[in-house]
Formats: C-alpha cells, structure tokens, sequence
C-alpha cells in the first residue's frame, strides 16, 4: 500500500499556510470528499469559531474542535480535511492524527512568510490582538514541534511560491502523488 491510499488526508500548519486552498485541490485530484475545519464546525456547531472563541474562551472552542476531528475521523470513506492551525495544541488531537487511517501533511512556512501573506481577520480571534508577526511568531514557536509529531509529510510553502506560479496546484499535485491514487 502506498503512503496515503485509503486513508484520510489531514492538512495541518499554521493559519495562512493554504491549507484550505491546497486540500480543495488535493481533493479534486483524488476525487474525494474536502471538508475544511471551520466551515465544518459552523455546520456542526452552528456558529464561528471567531464566536466560539468569543463564548466559550479558547479551551471551550479547542474541545469542540477535538469532537470534531474525531467526528471527521471516524468517517470510513477517504477525506481531504484542512484543519485549524491550532488543532494540534490538544494531545487528543495528536493522538488522533498519529491513527492509522490518517495521512498528516505539514504545511510549514515561517512566521515573517505568513505575515507577509495574512490579514487580521474575524475568523481568526488569535492575529486579533497585537502585532501579527509577533503573534505568528510566538504561534510557531508553541506549535512547531507538535506540527512535527503529528507529520508524515512536510511540505515548505515558501519553497514552492520560489520556483513556480501556481505554487499552491504544484502542493496539491505533491500531496496526490505522495498519496499514489490515480487521479
């Protein structure tokens, strides 16, 4: 068996990284179900993250989004799942992503890349308050190593916008030969 067939295909990374983009793509190629994390979590929960965070503080949002992820989970069929960039802060969450049937790919990119490229923005509470490189700064440094756990793919996303114009295409096209399901 190949790295990835048959398992669920799980993008992590920080928040700007594409993961979004990039698992829509991926889910193309392999004619799979995509499903991203936030929109998931609306429909689940029946409101935003950026109102979850604002309700229940930040430990109330992480535990609806660990039953999430165990929801997406245990959905026998293959997915492309785009998570939250924080859905590694939780233990249970690692220990979910480490299962057999999932297929982590990282999404790296340097906090001063991400800076460059994101926007403080209601969806997303945490570049709510301070300076947004620093904040991206100190969210990398907390969660790089848990990143790194849970990967089996790591992928540099400043590395692709370097050397090609459809950088996020050419890390779908990766992520599906990695994964080695026709397309």
């Amino acid at each position: 068996m190949t790295p990835g067939s048959g398992r669920h295909v799980v993008l992590v990374g920080m928040m700007g990284s594409g993961k979004t983009t990039v698992g829509r793509r991926v889910a193309k190629v392999l004619g799979r179900p995509f499903v991203d994390a936030d929109e998931a979590f609306i429909a689940r929960f029946g409101r935003t993250v950026a109102a979850a965070f604002a309700d229940d503080g930040e430990d109330g949002f992480r535990a609806l989004e660990a039953e999430l992820l165990a929801e997406l989970i245990d959905v026998p069929d293959p997915l492309v799942i785009a998570t939250g960039g924080g859905v590694v802060v939780r233990e249970e969450n690692r220990k979910r992503l480490a299962d057999p049937d999932v297929f982590v790919v990282l999404l790296h990119a340097e906090p001063a890349f991400l800076a460059s490229r994101t926007t403080e923005a209601a969806h997303r509470p945490l570049l709510a308050d301070g300076d947004l490189a620093a904040v991206l700064q100190r969210l990398h440094d907390e969660r790089i190593g848990w990143y790194q756990e849970v990967a089996d793919e790591v992928l540099e996303v400043a590395s692709f916008h370097e050397w090609g114009s459809s950088p996020k295409r050419a890390m779908a096209a990766r992520i599906a030969a990695r994964v080695g399901e026709p397309t």
